[in-house]
């Protein structure tokens, strides 16, 4: 275990009866970064995120949190947003905050103090005292994430946090997260929403029939399945293959531009490149297309 990485699972294997969920799945968490732990429906994130929680043990592997062989005590460490939202419909918003908040080991005036902060932070101070079941989703939501920030977790683990969020209040929570990893918090974040990955995350386990199929930082990974795909914008002339260099693969025509989609020759630089383009057109932009990563999901595990 390298000094900038902080929870480690190795070689983690889990049956339910028949059905192996987990197959020597091993993962690593860099300290400070926000962690995609990807996959499809099924594929074992969830049965991986209870045992990093120890709501289950797992039938051989060992995880390592901060250095060390993870125990009981360490779970007071971790925030954790499940997937199936968990909070006492009849019970007023602020009272059931401070009271999971002292599950937590924050006293009474402690727990008060930083959720009214975040309550004010998130514009919702007015649902201090409406029971929950007066709430949509969504604001259930904000409040389930405030509660399990509110500790300060060295570790947080949200498990497709976006779940029935507008726009606005996707774009909210997102800034929220980035915060509390800029603030040195390690965040795993599960979901198979690829848009949000490429948002949010820093580095990503994929996980795909119980096993780990790909993981790495999201910049590296996106390098390594370039396809030598580019865009350009012109806006006089007719852009043709040029045998050797690239070829045409789509054009769009709107109004006096055009937009071609190339495919680079191997072993083309891109000046070259944009010579051969050049010397045809006038282009206004050129740029070369990065796969998403929903592209590379999809090539790995398959459409």
């Amino acid at each position: 275990m390298t000094p900038d990485t902080f929870l480690t699972a190795e070689n983690i294997v889990k049956r339910f009866g028949t059905h192996t969920a987990l197959d020597g799945v091993s993962i690593s968490v860099p300290r400070g970064r926000v962690f995609g732990l990807l996959g499809p429906n099924g594929a074992g994130k969830t049965t991986l995120i209870r045992i990093i929680n120890r709501i289950t043990v797992p039938d051989s592997g060992t995880i390592t949190f901060d250095g060390h062989p993870f125990g009981a005590d360490d779970v007071q460490r971790i925030g954790y947003l499940p997937e199936e939202r968990g909070l006492y419909k009849k019970m007023k918003v602020g009272e059931q905050a401070v009271y999971l908040a002292s599950l937590r080991g924050l006293s009474a005036r402690e727990a008060k103090a930083r959720l009214k902060a975040w309550f004010e932070k998130f514009g919702i101070e007015s649902w201090w005292n409406k029971k929950l079941e007066e709430l949509s989703k969504g604001m259930q939501q904000k409040v389930q994430f405030i509660i399990t920030a509110v500790h300060e977790p060295d570790l947080l683990i949200l498990d497709e946090p976006f779940s029935g969020f507008d726009p606005v209040n996707a774009e909210l929570l997102k800034k929220e997260i980035l915060a509390l990893r800029d603030k040195g918090a390690t965040i795993i974040f599960s979901t198979h929403n690829m848009a949000s990955v490429e948002e949010v995350c820093d580095d990503i386990a994929l996980i795909h029939k119980s096993h780990v199929v790909l993981q790495g930082q999201v910049t590296q990974i996106k390098e390594e399945h370039r396809t030598g795909c580019y865009e350009v914008v012109a806006t006089e002339g007719t852009l043709k293959p040029v045998e050797g260099v690239f070829d045409v693969t789509g054009s769009t025509a709107q109004r006096h531009v055009t937009t071609y989609r190339l495919a680079k020759a191997a072993g083309v630089s891109n000046a070259d490149l944009a010579r051969a383009v050049a010397a045809q057109v006038e282009p206004r932009s050129f740029c070369e297309v990065m796969p998403s990563m929903n592209e590379i999901f999809l090539k790995i595990v398959g459409a």
